[in-house]
């Protein structure tokens, strides 16, 4: 996920974002731990993910305020 997509989403649709993604981690680390998960990276790109979510979410806040 390119962070110029994220900047393109309304804060309901980043609210939306976050907790899908959240929801993915949680998988993939539930899959982690029984040893059914097929691809690692994608935990790394989904905490990478959700952070650029975050901070995109926070500075719209703050334009918002301003």
């Amino acid at each position: 996920m390119k962070a110029e997509d994220v900047r393109g989403l309304s804060a309901d649709q980043l609210k939306d974002k976050l907790a899908e993604l959240k929801k993915e981690q949680f998988n993939l680390r539930f899959q982690k731990a029984t040893g059914q998960l097929e691809k690692s990276s994608r935990i790394t790109e989904v905490r990478k993910d959700i952070a650029r979510v975050k901070t995109i979410a926070r500075q719209k806040a703050a334009e918002a305020k301003a």
